[in-house]
């Protein structure tokens, strides 16, 4: 199976190409420019690995929880070349690609959410799938609560912000990828999982985007 996949949740921006069982991926520090680079990004992978958008077979994006901008692109990039092209589209949970990047079995995956808050879950790794021992949630940090047992690592720029939130071990300066969307996305897409691009849709968890003017002053 062929096919491209996006992750656009953070500051980062990045592409990858899945070419029946290899993985290879670009990404770049992108601030807020994820709209200008992502399709450049994607056309310098497919010069790269010598083939075209006609080749592939699905599409796959970090769905989210993430930037409500950078979620957006990233689907509707994803809708549009699977439209285009009439092939599936599949949606990965960022938190779980954060995950897959750790290299960890046990991971609570913690993004900052900005306004004071952290997107985190607790995932623990069985077999090539992630299973939510605590489902994906938007809390102050002060809230998170870390699963029993030993072993866990925490990872992402959630820890980066607030500290290590009672983890001892804790990898701060990881973010998800294209590359980690891909692994996730292969067996899946395989197994028939993709779906019409058309229900494809971002995972907010929040739906507040900003504080008011009153809330900023307040605090």
């Amino acid at each position: 199976m062929r096919f491209a996949a996006f992750e656009t949740s953070t500051e980062w921006c990045s592409v990858a190409l899945w070419l029946d069982g290899e993985v290879a991926g670009i990404e770049e520090h992108a601030g807020n420019r994820h709209s200008e680079r992502l399709l450049p990004m994607l056309e310098r992978l497919f010069e790269m690995k010598n083939i075209s958008a006609s080749q592939l077979e699905a599409v796959a994006f970090g769905a989210g929880p993430g930037s409500f901008t950078g979620l957006r692109i990233a689907c509707g990039v994803a809708q549009g070349i699977a439209v285009a092209r009439g092939i599936p589209a599949i949606g990965i949970s960022t938190l779980e690609a954060l995950a897959e990047e750790s290299g960890a079995v046990r991971v609570v995956a913690c993004l900052d959410a900005r306004m004071h808050e952290v997107y985190y879950s607790a995932m623990e790794k069985t077999g090539a799938r992630w299973r939510e021992v605590q489902p994906a949630q938007c809390v102050a940090p002060a809230a998170l609560r870390v699963p029993p047992g030993e072993g866990w690592t925490g990872c992402g720029s959630g820890f980066a912000v607030y500290g290590s939130l009672g983890l001892a071990s804790v990898i701060p300066d990881l973010h998800p990828s294209a590359i980690a969307v891909a692994r996730l996305a292969a067996p899946r897409l395989a197994a028939g999982e993709g779906a019409d691009a058309a229900l494809a849709a971002p995972v907010y968890v929040r739906d507040k985007v900003a504080f008011t003017t009153e809330e900023r002053q307040a605090r």
